[in-house]
């Protein structure tokens, strides 16, 4: 986990600790967290040495991946693309579009019989990559966007309907 999601987690601990009730969290510390998950996720996957392993992992990635995304669409996205003009609607639409080479990749990973081929390596790089570009610029540009329109209590109450969203997404076959 990175530093500044460290503090902000530890921060959280401690607030809960004194006041004995959780504190509300910004979508953009959520989705934070979740993206180095996912990360970390997809490193392991990469890197692993069994197909057991590698299938294990797909399945985490995917279980962590999926209703993030959908969720994200639902909340953030389209809240971005609503409130911006051209140039923050056209970020919100990248996102939807990077989800969808992310969907088609997860499909094709999970499509390839022998989890040890150079094609599955080959695949679970390329979503590594295409997810680490895709935070890169939703972290930047996006999330410009979400500041520059949303207050930190609109964001806290974003975080919570991302949740429930997130639960609600069902996972493709």
């Amino acid at each position: 986990m990175g530093i500044a999601t460290t503090l902000k987690k530890a921060t959280r601990e401690v607030e809960k600790a004194i006041t004995g009730k959780e504190p509300e969290m910004d979508i953009l510390d959520t989705l934070a967290e979740e993206h180095e998950v996912v990360a970390a996720l997809l490193q392991k996957l990469v890197d692993a040495k069994s197909s057991a392993e590698r299938t294990s992992l797909l399945k985490k990635v995917k279980e962590n991946l999926v209703p993030h995304a959908r969720a994200e669409e639902a909340v953030l996205y389209n809240a971005v693309i609503k409130a911006g003009n051209k140039t923050q609607q056209t970020d919100g639409e990248e996102g939807y579009i990077e989800h969808n080479l992310v969907d088609v990749t997860i499909k094709k990973l999970g499509s390839i019989k022998d989890k040890m081929s150079p094609e599955f390596s080959a695949a679970a790089k390329v979503l590594k990559e295409l997810i680490a570009h895709h935070v890169k610029e939703n972290e930047s540009n996006v999330w410009s966007d979400a500041k520059a329109h949303f207050s930190t209590e609109a964001r806290q109450k974003m975080n919570l309907v991302y949740l429930q969203k997130k639960k609600a997404v069902r996972l493709p076959a």
